[in-house]
């Protein structure tokens, strides 16, 4: 990718989370709104989910299709539907990374969980889908307020195997069958939880959330947020000497593909029922991942993958321009979308598919397929049904963020996932009647501003390691004295 086409997606991506943080509103935009937009049938409720989805495409132009390819979709204002921002990060708490959320409304922060390593090393399945319940319960209040999407593009559950990633500590770790269990736990409390019959959510701890829900089949038709998994596939790389993530290539064998990097994926939508899966910048065995047919329709056919699938950023931009696939940009654009991706984080699709149409390499037939992927989403989310206060998660907003059961929860689930490596002579706990100096060594001592790791959103206040040793065992004033 050329510097001139990154700042060009960069500034775009400012200029979306300008707009979003300009228009943060108690009450947003939403389709279907009465009188003058809510009688066409994509409004009507009674009618499937299906059926709904295609009765919108059916009223879109070519240019309005095509401007639904981008994770910054655009609004349509004849039919009363609103832009919509796809990307939302929510990896161990409702994160500020995506364009979709900000923190600059009603809400200024959100509960910050261990990052996602951490918490993985507690083994516990129950632990997990209360955190993504948490979380997902946060999310849904944002959006509710207008501070955040829908769509949310977490968890990853690449398997973490060599340290020289970077990026280990975004991920449940190594073992295929751990990083599996997470993503399923993780993703059914993100996207709703369990319901029963009275519409009451139970959570794992059987504890009553009184949210005034519908009675569903374990199909997950309907959501309340969407998780995402991602990054599909056989990711594991930044940047290390020669090679980059935008054009590294992951040579793998069928062996290794079906024992160690395809079950989180498959768990994570076969038992998780996750609504997005992302394809991930490199190259599989010579194909870019977002362009591998094969495994995305594997995904579909065999895994029974109800959802849509997103580009990484400007993922469909690195097949031409960083690994050399394609000449020419519509035949990326031909190749990504007739693999079965539908929708690319960046601008690449809206600028290149007309003339991709134009060419002949892609048919109006292959974008209404994309299309039906995402608005069956966003429908079995609600964002067609009306005022979303009226809806089944209506009631939840600031008052459900940041709150004592979820700052316990924070908590619990640091000091389940805390390994202690070795205690010789029981040094540990400390002794505070007896230890009177302490030397803390490394980068996080006293870094306030890194210690939430990747994918940190705003927190209402943090400690650092010094402070936390200084206020256990008093040595403030011996400080100060010394200073003195």
């Amino acid at each position: 990718m050329s510097l001139q086409l990154k700042s060009l997606f960069f500034i775009l991506q400012l200029l979306a989370l300008l707009v979003s943080i300009s228009s943060s509103d108690p009450n947003p935009q939403f389709p279907c709104q009465p009188p003058h937009f809510n009688s066409y049938p994509f409004c009507n409720t009674s009618l499937s989910i299906t059926d709904r989805a295609q009765s919108l495409i059916s009223l879109l132009t070519l240019e309005e299709k095509i401007h639904q390819l981008s994770n910054n979709a655009s609004g349509i204002p004849r039919l009363g539907i609103p832009p919509y921002e796809w990307w939302s990060e929510s990896l161990h708490g409702v994160a500020s990374n995506g364009p979709g959320v900000n923190f600059n409304g009603y809400v200024k922060a959100a509960t910050s969980f261990p990052q996602v390593l951490v918490t993985a090393a507690s083994f516990n399945r129950t632990l997990w889908f209360k955190i993504g319940l948490a979380i997902g319960i946060e999310a849904k209040a944002m959006y509710n307020v207008g501070q955040a999407g829908l769509t949310f593009w977490a968890p990853n559950i690449n398997i973490f195997r060599d340290p020289r990633w970077g990026r280990g500590q975004e991920t449940p770790g190594e073992d295929p069958m751990v990083v599996s269990a997470y993503a399923i736990q993780f993703v059914k409390g993100f996207q709703g939880g369990s319901w029963r019959g009275s519409g009451e959510l139970i959570d794992r701890f059987e504890r009553k959330r009184a949210l005034g829900g519908y009675n569903d089949d374990e199909s997950g038709d309907r959501l309340m947020n969407s998780a995402c998994c991602k990054h599909f596939i056989a990711y594991d790389l930044e940047k290390w000497k020669n090679f980059s993530r935008y054009s590294f290539n992951a040579v793998v064998t069928r062996q290794d593909m079906e024992d160690t990097y395809e079950p989180p994926f498959r768990s994570c939508i076969q038992q998780g029922k996750a609504s997005c899966l992302m394809c991930s910048y490199n190259a599989v065995n010579g194909v870019p991942a977002c362009a591998q047919g094969d495994l995305l329709q594997k995904a579909r056919n065999e895994w029974g993958f109800k959802g849509y699938i997103t580009s990484d950023c400007d993922a469909v931009a690195t097949v031409q321009e960083y690994q050399n696939y394609t000449r020419k940009a519509d035949d990326a654009v031909a190749l990504v979308l007739k693999a079965g991706m539908d929708i690319n984080c960046g601008s690449y699709l809206v600028r290149h598919t007309r003339t991709t149409i134009e060419e002949g390499k892609l048919q109006d037939k292959d974008i209404d397929r994309a299309l039906l992927n995402l608005f069956s989403v966003q429908l079995r989310l609600g964002l067609f049904d009306g005022d979303p206060r009226n809806g089944e998660f209506g009631e939840l907003g600031p008052q459900n963020i940041c709150t004592t059961e979820h700052k316990m929860l924070a908590l619990e689930a640091a000091r389940q996932g805390i390994v202690l490596l070795k205690n010789e002579k029981k040094f540990l706990p400390l002794n505070r009647n007896v230890v009177s100096s302490i030397a803390i060594i490394g980068p996080m001592g006293n870094n306030i501003s890194n210690m939430g790791g990747d994918y940190t959103g705003m927190v209402l206040a943090i400690m650092c390691n010094c402070w936390g040793f200084i206020n256990y065992i008093s040595l403030h004033s011996l400080l100060l004295h010394k200073a003195s």
